[in-house]
Order: structure tokens, then C-alpha cells, then sequence
């Protein structure tokens, strides 16, 4: 959190010297390969997906519906806020906060600047929709939280299925609100504007693939399905689908190559911190560390407290994202309050639930920790409080939303 050294370097090193310090000495080497063994299921299923859709975005195969969004808003205000909800969640199935905010807000901005409609409802919204897209199975807090808990990515997502659908709803309500509240705003429409939309959206793609657009479609629904469905591991899926998706789009040797490079960065850059995380928990786990800190917090938590634990952790969730960069909490708190939650007769897995519903997902695109948020006040123009001031209680409102219909269908105890 401090910027000191790198999340590789600090989950790999510090369990490391902690360990020997504790005694432990060739014992180490096999906390470390028992730990890396257990995320790499999850780390192959990350780089694969993050090729999957990227490749799937080169080939242009959400542009005719960016295209059909943008020409449908027009000159409406509340249409337009939802076209910005609909197309930051669609830009969003990557679970790339920058991708998502350099699309989205290019292609709207101008619609807004020529209707009078303040950016910072654009900010807002973009935030709200992406936040809450960032629960997907292959999205960064999703895959750390099954890393650190050591459980399939799908046994703790699909049951929030259901939750998240509803907190999505809820982000298109409130869009539409801001849209009818902007309505009394909105100046004399000013055609250019939602041109230069359109043009900013639809920039000329000599890499897209508009013949195999209802392939590509179908392959990305078949893959969805058989993950949440689990017909097959999440990694298998998206490895077969990503080797799919380039050999029918790309099928020329050297436009492959070119693809995996362009987004080879993203996929290396999460898949090195998670081989490094399974380090930090598998000499967690194996030393006793985990155990002995659940142990102690036990003597200290009371039980009125510890009996709601998951309960606790979705309330605390959003506004943790203010406090925690995801690595800090998903490697280093949520183990923790799992192993904690058991004392208590809990579940560890249905506090990684809670803390999804918030904790750097609705809670990242405000958080002062992460850059996608500069990025997304630089390319709006806003101030970071004002964004700040604006969308946190709208964010946490879509947490409380999702943590309501958790409780309801049991996917959470209170």
C-alpha cells in the first residue's frame, strides 16, 4: 500500500523471511509449490480470458452494438445515460477498468458536452456500471478472492448470479434517474455532438471481422453458459474459446502473434501476482500462520460480532475499497476473515461473496488506489472529489442492493 516495492515482490519475499524467521527452512519450498499448484487452475483461466475477449474486441464484435446504442440514445437525455450504462457493461466483459473507460467515455462525452449534461453524470455513471461488472468470474477481485481462498471460481460466483443481475439493474435505474435530472438541464441539441460520437466510437477497425459477428457472438454466449453452468473447468473453457476465437478470426501465423502481444502486458501482469499470491498463501496456510492469526482474532472479536462476520464484510466492503488496494485485501485480510468466520461457524467463502459486493469492484473506480480512476476523471475533466462526493453513495447504494438480495436467497448469512 505504501508503494514500496511491487505486489510480486512483496508476496513472494516477505512470506518468505516471515517464514524462516518462524523456523521453517526446506519446509518453505513446499508451502510455495503446494500454494502455486492450487492457483493455477485460476491463473490459466485469467490469461485465457483476458485473450478471449480482447481478441473478440479486435475483431470489432461489440461494434455494431456500440453503434446501435449511440444512434439510439439521440438527443434524450435519460436514453443517453442508459446507452452510457449499457456500453460501459458491454466494454466491461474484459473486466478491464481502462479499456472500459478509454471506449466509453470518448464515444459519449461528446453527446454530453453538446447537450449541456454534466460530466460529471457521465463519470458516474460509466463508474457505477463498470464497478459493478468488475464481479465477473475472470474480473481481478473474483479471481483473488478464489486465489486466496482456495476454492473454484465458480462455486463462489454462481450463486451471486442472481445479486449481481440485480445490482446491474439498479446501476440502469439510477442512470435513467440521472438522465430525467439532467433533462431539466439539457440545452438546445446540438447534432454535431452525437456525430462526433458516433465517429469517436466507430473509429476504422482494419482489424475487425464484421462477417463472423454472429460466431463471434455465439462462441462468447456458449462459453458463459458452460461456465456457469460448470459443464467444464472455467480455465478449459476459456483456453479452448481463446485457441477458437484467433484461429477463425486471425487464422494468418503473424496476425495471431499479433494479437497475443497486444494483450499479452494485461494478462501477465495479473497472472505474475497471482502465482506470486500463491506463494503468500500457500506458506500462509501451510506454516499454521492463518490458523494461529483466526485463533487470536477469535479472543478478541465478540460473538455478536463474529456470528455476522460475512454480513460485516458486505456493509464494510464498498468503503474498503477507500483503505485497501485489492492485492493488500484479497491477499492479506480476506484470508483472514475467512479463517475467522469458521471459529464463529461460518463460512470463509460466503465472506468473499460479501467483500465482492463491494471491495474493488463497485468500490474501484473511486478509489484513490487505483489509476483507472485518475484515468477516468482525466479523460471526464472532473474533479476527484467531486467524483468522489457524487458516486460513492450511489456505489455503495448498489452494494447494499446486491447484499440485500444475498441475504434474501442465502447466498449470505446473516
Amino acid at each position: 500500500m505504501t508503494r514500496t516495492t511491487s505486489p510480486v515482490v512483496a508476496l513472494i519475499l516477505v512470506p518468505i523471511v516471515m517464514a524462516l524467521l518462524a523456523g521453517f527452512t526446506t519446509e518453505v519450498v513446499d508451502f510455495m509449490t503446494e500454494g502455486i499448484k492450487a492457483i493455477a487452475p485460476t491463473a490459466v483461466m485469467f490469461i485465457f480470458a483476458i485473450l478471449f475477449f480482447g481478441v473478440l474486441m479486435d475483431a470489432g464484435t461489440f461494434d455494431p452494438v456500440i453503434s446501435r446504442l449511440l444512434k439510439a440514445a439521440g438527443d434524450h437525455p435519460p436514453r443517453i445515460t442508459l446507452v452510457t450504462a449499457i456500453l460501459a457493461m458491454i466494454v466491461h466483459l474484459d473486466g478491464s477498468g481502462a479499456v472500459t473507460f478509454l471506449v466509453t467515455v470518448p464515444a459519449m462525452l461528446p453527446l454530453y458536452d453538446a447537450l449541456g449534461m454534466r460530466r460529471t453524470t457521465l463519470a458516474t455513471i460509466v463508474a457505477l456500471a463498470a464497478g459493478t461488472m468488475n464481479i465477473v468470474p475472470w474480473g481481478g477481485p473474483t479471481i483473488r478472492a478464489a486465489t486466496a481462498l482456495e476454492v473454484p471460481v465458480t462455486q463462489l460466483f454462481n450463486p451471486m448470479l442472481i445479486p449481481v443481475l440485480c445490482g446491474l439493474a439498479t446501476v440502469l435505474g439510477i442512470s435513467y434517474w440521472m438522465g430525467m435530472k439532467e433533462t431539466k438541464r439539457m440545452t438546445v441539441p446540438v447534432r454535431p455532438g452525437i456525430e462526433a460520437g458516433l465517429e469517436a466510437a466507430l473509429k476504422p477497425n482494419k482489424l475487425a471481422r464484421p462477417r463472423l459477428l454472429w460466431f463471434n457472438l455465439l462462441l462468447i454466449v456458449i462459453s458463459i453458459v458452460m461456465l456457469i453452468s460448470a459443464l467444464a473447468p472455467p480455465h478449459i473453457i476459456f483456453m479452448v474459446a481463446f485457441t477458437v476465437a484467433i484461429s477463425v478470426n486471425y487464422p494468418r501465423l503473424a496476425e495471431q502473434r499479433e494479437r497475443v502481444d497486444a494483450h499479452a502486458k494485461a494478462a501477465l501482469l495479473m497472472a505474475s501476482i497471482l502465482f506470486a499470491a500463491g506463494c503468500f498463501t500457500g506458506i500462509l496456510q501451510g506454516s499454521g500462520m492463518i490458523d494461529a492469526m483466526a485463533a487470536a482474532a477469535v479472543d478478541v472479536i465478540p460473538a455478536s460480532v463474529g456470528n455476522h462476520l460475512a454480513f460485516i464484510t458486505g456493509l464494510l466492503s464498498m468503503p474498503a475499497s477507500l483503505l485497501f488496494d485489492p492485492d493488500s485485501f484479497y491477499f492479506g485480510v480476506l484470508p483472514l476473515l475467512g479463517a475467522t468466520a469458521t471459529h464463529f461457524n461460518g463460512t470463509a467463502i460466503e465472506v468473499g461473496r460479501a467483500a465482492l459486493l463491494g471491495q474493488m469492484t463497485t468500490g474501484f473506480p473511486v478509489s484513490p488506489l487505483t489509476g483507472a480512476t485518475f484515468l477516468l476523471v482525466g479523460l471526464t475533466g472532473v474533479d476527484l472529489a467531486d467524483h468522489q462526493r457524487k458516486t460513492i453513495p450511489l456505489a455503495f447504494l448498489v452494494t447494499l442492493v446486491m447484499l440485500f438480495v444475498s441475504l434474501m436467497l442465502g447466498v449470505i448469512s446473516f
